[in-house]
């Protein structure tokens, strides 16, 4: 454990704390030097190298000692004169959904010139996924895609997703390497009067103080700011974001001493792991996308005047920066919500002992389903990355192109910085795979109470043929492999029927799921639809249920999911009653109620209502033969 103090200083002692911080710095923290990992890049024919540690993304060098690298001359792209014979050669390109914008950029920049590649035209079409999930579609070679729609390159937003498919199985499918086609460096963010509070936006900390900062209850308190309350400090899931990992392999990499030099034998340590599991009681929740972490606290900034009420910093790249100080939020990393710059700015924090990059590499899948004419097709595609007409549409898009430049109206939105010398690549497969399999031990415990509607229309078939409740169980069911010994789940029905407000109620206690799994299993599958849909009567009570056994070492959640709107027989709690009743808790012991609108006839205004009141997320299974996937998602918050 580090012997740094936990407590952080306030306002009077701030310079104190960064001489200190400077006294550290001269004695060495500052370690990480290397020469930089080599990228060759083929493009128009030449080979050129480019080190990634001088354009964020690899090893830093001491100022005095780093070599000033040429930078790349971007080649002029060479469409051709006409485009080549019909039928076109379709080239499916699959991103993550943080740099989805920028590789639709690309293909439209592609598309819009006449091709022919070994005498037909060519067509680049575009989809996302999170870039967990695309890992493990890609290591069983897409089996679950027709193979006319598996795709044919794949650009996840960092290379460490190539090395963890490769490592569950997918090494004839996915190539071990790919060259970048633009960076992003995975910072802190922060509110803006947050970062100038404690001083980090003009003395960066290391990681061991951001995690030591974010586990000490008093920090804003003892900075003349009990208003913004605990330090609030959000990631996103290390199995399915990027950001996420290089949050969780820097936990790591503060406990071991070292961010740049984290091994595998760091992670199976038994003190390390000790320390990382108290950084992790830090969490609010975990998420799947940066963009469910931004888009609530822009909701937060336009209700309560602060980001600080959902967050003090978060851990995203800056790309995502950019799009939130510019006012573009999502809700579900596809849809694009457009609003004016918000009045309180994030700001991008580049932590002293390094950080990671998102590198964006791009391959060319192996797999049996690419032909030789959509690989050379893919390869001309890639080809256009590199140029000075692709390099521009990265920057525009809000990347480091790859002489590590940024477009200047980007750099000034995000206040990015102009060039980065400590970006990290990610480590070695091996010890990403290695926290992969650590996290389910170090996470921040669950204390969760799934809540089913069961109402009558629970019974309505759906299109595969199972009724809504039966749909919903077996998602519920799989969605339980997520939970681990020591996380508490139990399980709760509502509908109204007679003189019972709320009918079956709780079923399955909130335990130890190690030692309740076949008591919940069992109940969840006795549970049948009754009647009415009391929605209200159902969040107020068990909110308050929840709230009562509140322990701030545990993510306390609902996991709601209701296919209707509320209707009872009986007078019942109301809207606004319901809502004060999570907006007090809010405030005192807090319980995240995530929303699942289920079928078309959900109400998913009072559903979304109720998930922002409390903090938590909306999810849309609306399209009902989803409930599987959709909720799978959603246990990714634990």
């Amino acid at each position: 454990m580090s012997d740094a103090p936990s407590h952080v200083p306030s306002r009077r002692d701030r310079s104190e704390l960064r001489e200190e911080r400077r006294r550290r710095r001269q004695r060495g923290i500052w370690t990480a030097v290397g020469a930089g990992v080599v990228v060759l890049l083929l493009i128009g024919g030449a080979v050129t190298a480019m080190v990634l540690g001088n354009q964020g993304g690899g090893p830093a060098a001491a100022p005095s000692e780093a070599a000033e690298p040429e930078p790349i001359v971007f080649p002029d792209d060479e469409p051709a004169a006409e485009p080549g014979a019909e039928p076109c050669t379709i080239v499916s390109v699959l991103s993550s959904f943080e740099n989805a914008e920028m590789v639709e950029r690309l293909a439209e920049g592609y598309n819009a010139e006449p091709r022919d590649v070994d005498g037909s035209c060519v067509t680049v079409v575009t989809a996302r996924d999170k870039s967990g999930i695309a890992a493990e579609e890609a290591a069983v070679g897409f089996t679950e895609t027709p193979e006319d729609e598996r795709p044919d390159v794949w650009i996840p937003d960092a290379r460490s997703w190539l090395g963890v498919a490769r490592e569950a199985g997918g090494s004839a499918n996915v190539p071990a390497e790919g060259p970048s086609i633009g960076s992003s460096d995975i910072v802190l963010a922060m509110p803006e009067p947050l970062a100038a509070a404690i001083g980090w936006d003009e003395e960066p900390p290391t990681w061991a103080e951001v995690f030591e900062t974010a586990d000490d209850a008093a920090v804003w308190t003892d900075l003349d700011h009990p208003e913004w309350g605990e330090f609030k400090l959000g990631k996103t899931s290390p199995v399915i974001a990027s950001s996420g990992e290089a949050a969780m392999l820097a936990s790591y990499g503060a406990a071991a001493g070292s961010v740049a030099d984290l091994t595998a034998a760091d992670i199976a340590d038994d003190e390390i792991t000790d320390e990382v599991k108290q950084h992790e009681l830090a969490t609010s929740h975990y998420m799947a996308t940066p963009e469910h972490f931004l888009w609530h606290a822009r909701q937060s900034a336009d209700t309560g005047g602060s980001a600080a009420g959902f967050l003090s910093a978060v851990i995203v790249d800056e790309k995502s920066v950019w799009d939130y100080n510019r006012g573009i939020t999502s809700r579900d990393g596809v849809t694009r919500i457009e609003a004016d710059p918000p009045a309180e700015q994030l700001v991008p924090i580049y932590p002293a002992d390094g950080y990671y990059v998102a590198d964006n590499p791009a391959v060319v899948l192996t797999g049996s389903w690419v032909d030789e004419a959509e690989t050379a097709a893919a390869e001309d595609f890639l080809r256009f990355t590199g140029t000075k007409e692709g390099q521009a549409i990265v920057r525009e898009a809000g990347y480091r192109d790859l002489n590590g430049e940024l477009d200047p109206e980007v750099e000034e939105v995000g206040a990015l910085a102009e060039s980065t010398d400590a970006g990290l690549p990610f480590p070695e497969p091996q010890v990403v795979v290695a926290m992969h399999e650590a996290f389910p031990d170090v996470r921040k415990r669950a204390n969760v109470l799934f809540l089913l509607d069961v109402s009558g229309s629970m019974g309505d078939p759906i299109e595969t043929g199972e009724t809504k409740l039966e749909a919903a169980k077996h998602a519920v069911e799989l969605s339980l492999d997520h939970f681990s010994d020591g996380d508490n789940v139990g399980l709760a029905a509502f509908s109204e029927v007679d003189a019972q407000a709320l009918a079956p109620g709780e079923v399955s206690a909130v335990a130890d799921i190690a030692d309740t799994r076949d008591r919940f299993e069992s109940a969840l599958g006795g549970l049948k639809p009754i009647e009415w849909t009391p929605l209200y009567e159902a969040v107020d009570t068990f909110a308050k249920q929840q709230a009562t056994d509140y322990d701030p070492d545990r993510i306390n959640a609902i996991v709601l999911l209701s296919d209707g709107r509320n209707e009872t027989e009986a007078p019942s709690t109301s809207s606004q009653q319901m809502l004060d009743t999570l907006e007090e808790l809010h405030h005192s012991t807090p319980v995240l109620v995530f929303t699942l609108a289920y079928g078309a006839d959900a109400d998913v205004d009072t559903l979304r209502a109720i998930s922002g009141a409390t903090g938590a997320h909306y999810y849309d299974a609306t399209d009902p033969t989803e409930v599987d996937e959709v909720l799978g998602d959603l246990v990714t918050s634990f």
